[in-house]
């Protein structure tokens, strides 16, 4: 029922999209995950763990021509990210059906919980979609299976699990890490990562983009930097270089 969504506006609202209201909501972390993505047009992006396809559909509003499908294991969030207009197949990663496995992508796209087991909040849909329950090892393994050979694999996660996703890189080369950064003089809070499927090239540590100006939040409206702005708003790439 529609008193239970909002709908949404991403990407200065190029993009809007069905949310629950209460439970897990898609913000800015998809946005930039889409923006991190190397396609092309005419290739074709698999986002593994699609919630309701704000990332999915963020890429295909910046790079048109493009042939997108999601994975979302939650019923819930398969179905709005249908209403929002995204191919959905309703599966777990570590169970795909064969109409998945049996096809290759140029691009997988991903945004893995990004904590551990802990505390369970009041919503299912929430803690499923924050809290890991398949290993980051695992996620990465799967996209490897469904990448062309020199695909390319984009996700976002926690700066502190940085160590645990490059260890699970088996089989990718060509790493790129771009963290980002909430205010200068600050640790980067969410990393966003590039790996080649077969790639030989040498591991790039990128130097971090700042997503507010101001050491503080000094009043209303946004202060995004320049950077930050082009992306949220405007659809620009990551700079990956």
């Amino acid at each position: 029922m529609t008193e239970d969504l909002t709908f949404d506006g991403f990407l200065d609202g190029r993009v809007m999209a069905w949310q629950p209201r209460v439970g897990y909501r898609a913000a800015t972390d998809p946005v930039f995950l889409a923006a991190g993505c190397p396609a092309v047009a005419g290739e074709s992006v698999l986002e593994l763990g699609c919630g309701v396809g704000v990332a999915a559909l963020c890429l295909s509003a910046r790079v048109p021509g493009l042939s997108v499908v999601g994975v979302e294991r939650q019923a819930g969030y398969a179905a709005l990210g249908r209403r929002n207009g995204l191919e959905v197949v309703e599966a777990d990663l570590v169970a795909l059906p064969p109409e998945v496995r049996q096809r290759s992508f140029d691009q997988v796209i991903a945004n893995p919980p990004y904590y551990g087991a802990g505390t369970a909040s009041h919503d299912a849909g929430r803690d499923a979609a924050l809290r890991e329950d398949t290993a980051l090892a695992q996620w990465c393994a799967v996209a490897r299976a469904r990448l062309i050979q020199g695909g390319w694999l984009t996700m976002i996660q926690l700066a502190e699990r940085l160590p645990d996703l490059l260890a699970g890189l088996d089989g990718f080369g060509s790493v790129a890490v771009l963290p980002l950064t909430p205010r200068a003089g600050r640790a980067a809070g969410r990393v966003v990562v590039r790996a080649r499927k077969g790639g030989r090239g040498a591991f790039r540590l990128l130097a971090p983009i700042l997503v507010h100006d101001g050491a503080q939040h000094m009043g209303d409206g946004d202060d995004y930097s320049a950077t930050a702005r082009a992306v949220l708003r405007d659809a620009a790439p990551l700079p990956f270089g």
